[in-house]
């Protein structure tokens, strides 16, 4: 066999129930099912052309017509070495910059800028310090109260990170947000580092303007490519998930680029997508079972 799917449901709605398995098996002409976790994920192991891996992705998640993410991969070194991460509406399930303007009354203004942003349809920088720049005279003391009643990880986050992290990988959280939230947030989930924009403050308060260079779409690639040399980890071995157009390059450029429930853009141009799972979809896709996680 050359290649292996991997069904993948959300934990909360299990699907990858036998029958299921066996539908994508006969799909696929496959040999062998392996359950990861069962109603939730298994890997069918069938044989297909190099290069047609999306495209039988597709094929067989339009077949199934389930609740049920597919990820097509060639069968080989399936655990990852490296994981870069985005973090808003990925490893959280906010956007941070948001967050903090709902405590202006501008969250509708700026989500709206955030958006477009995410969807690729303005560029990331401007749209940032325009978005910022609306922030200006905010205490800086509403970051620590917008992580604490607004802000909340993502299911399968730590898992995710604390798996790999067990299992030798080197782990870093890579976002166009800001330092003030990746700081905190990394540390709750268990990142060995975290990247990001400096928000600039002046008496307590923020000033309006963020640190230059951006930390946007470009940095995020360059800090894959310099942590998978700093660690000596071949660019087949990494892993990178995000969700917004500012992770494209990141993505595109990864062993296995993940969209994480993502736009539109993002998901198409991914190796993989998961839609359905939560952030253990992506240690599935590396093989895990469910008894191999760690949550601690």
């Amino acid at each position: 066999m050359t290649h292996v799917a991997t069904l993948i449901s959300a934990p909360t709605t299990p699907a990858v129930d036998a029958a299921l398995a066996e539908a994508a098996r006969a799909r696929l002409a496959g040999t062998a099912i392996d359950t990861l976790a069962s109603g939730i994920a298994a890997d069918v192991h069938f044989r297909a052309e190099p290069g047609t891996e999306k495209a039988v992705a597709e094929d067989l998640r339009q077949a199934l017509a389930a609740s049920v993410d597919v990820v097509v991969q060639r069968i080989g070194a399936r655990a990852k070495g490296l994981l870069i991460a985005d973090m808003d509406s990925t490893m959280i399930g906010q956007e941070c910059i948001d967050e903090l303007a709902a405590e202006l009354g501008l969250k509708e203004k700026i989500a709206a800028i955030t958006e477009r942003a995410m969807r690729g349809e303005i560029a990331f920088e401007p749209a940032l310090r325009e978005r910022v720049g609306l922030l200006a005279g905010l205490p800086a003391s509403v970051v620590a109260k917008v992580i604490a009643e607004r802000i909340r990880i993502t299911p399968g986050a730590i898992e995710l990170v604390r798996t790999m992290r067990a299992n030798g990988a080197y782990t870093a959280l890579v976002s166009g947000g800001f330092t003030v939230f990746t700081g905190p947030i990394s540390k709750m989930i268990g990142f060995h580092e975290h990247r990001s924009n400096l928000l600039i403050e002046a008496d307590g308060k923020l000033a309006g303007t963020v640190a230059e260079p951006i930390l946007g779409q470009d940095a995020k690639k360059a800090s894959l490519l310099e942590l998978a040399a700093e660690k000596k980890v071949p660019m087949d071995l990494t892993l990178a998930v995000g969700d917004g157009a500012n992770d494209l390059a990141m993505i595109e450029a990864s062993g296995l680029g993940v969209a994480y429930h993502a736009k539109p853009k993002v998901a198409a141009a991914a190796h993989a997508r998961i839609d359905h799972g939560d952030l253990t979809a992506l240690l599935y896709l590396q093989g895990y079972r469910r008894s191999e996680f760690v949550a601690d």
